[in-house]
């Protein structure tokens, strides 16, 4: 008897084992099944300063749940384009609701680097505006449903990083701004009105910043004690993070030339960024 009641007991114990691995096994199952896939939702948005009608993109993922930090991406010399609305939905994938924005009004896009620096000067000459533009645009973004107002950032390409760091120099109440292949040398310096985290990201190749551009901005940086990183990457040229930088190059007779090692790099350093802050 004694030996039924000992194997009892341990059919009991074994069975009671097996009934929680059963049950831890499919608890793990169904914590994979409840596992949100991303769906990235991108919406056109018109918006207005006094002058001007702006055509933006903005781009979330609407299995989110919960407010998130949203970003501003600011486009290159070219205007809003196809390849600043996929920088907005590759930031909605990483669970950021981004605003492509429109700099030039109208939705504006230059097929020629004449028109382009036109466009480009027109802005950046006129610093009321451009301000006035950047902020409708913010004010757009921190009324989205999905975003948590307190925490924003800013990017931008090119003639847009250097709308963003002007921007953030200027006072703008950004947490955090990334630059790729941007000018440094800018209508607005850093000055204590800089309250934001940032970053520059260029080529150590490229023809349009020069090496005496660099040292202002790094001292001047240094001399009101911000917090930034800038990465200069080696041999690397203009428009480094664009897949259609060849051909414009070639077509217009430009330094530009799309690396894909220093753009997945500039983009892991974004993502640190962005991590760190918010």
């Amino acid at each position: 008897m004694r030996k039924i009641h000992i194997i009892a007991i341990l059919f009991t114990a074994v069975f009671v084992a097996s009934c929680k691995q059963n049950k831890s096994e499919k608890s793990d199952k169904e914590s994979v099944v409840k596992v949100v896939q991303v769906e990235v939702k991108g919406e056109k948005v018109t918006y207005a300063t006094d002058s001007t009608k702006m055509k933006g993109y903005i781009a979330y993922d609407e299995n989110k749940k919960g407010k998130r930090p949203g970003v501003i991406v600011i486009h290159e010399w070219w205007g809003h384009n196809e390849y600043v609305r996929e920088r907005a939905d590759m930031l909605a994938e990483l669970g950021y609701t981004a605003i492509a924005v429109d700099m030039y009004g109208d939705g504006k896009q230059a097929d020629h680097p004449k028109d382009a620096g036109k466009f480009a000067s027109s802005v950046m000459s006129n610093l009321p505006e451009a301000k006035a533009r950047f902020n409708a645009a913010m004010e757009v973004l921190k009324q989205h449903e999905s975003v948590d107002a307190d925490k924003i950032a800013a990017i931008g390409y090119c003639f847009g990083g250097s709308v963003a760091l002007t921007m953030a120099n200027s006072g703008a109440d950004l947490d955090a701004v990334a630059a790729f292949h941007s000018g440094v040398q800018l209508p607005v310096m850093p000055n204590d009105q800089l309250k934001a985290r940032v970053l520059v990201c260029n080529g150590g190749a490229d023809p349009f910043i020069s090496e005496a551009s660099v040292e202002n901005f790094k001292s001047a940086m240094d001399s009101i004690g911000a917090k930034y990183e800038y990465n200069s990457y080696p041999d690397v040229k203009h428009g480094f993070t664009a897949k259609g930088a060849d051909a414009k190059g070639e077509k217009f007779n430009l330094s530009l030339e799309y690396d894909a090692e220093a753009d997945q790099k500039s983009w892991n350093s974004l993502q640190e960024l962005l991590n760190e802050v918010f």
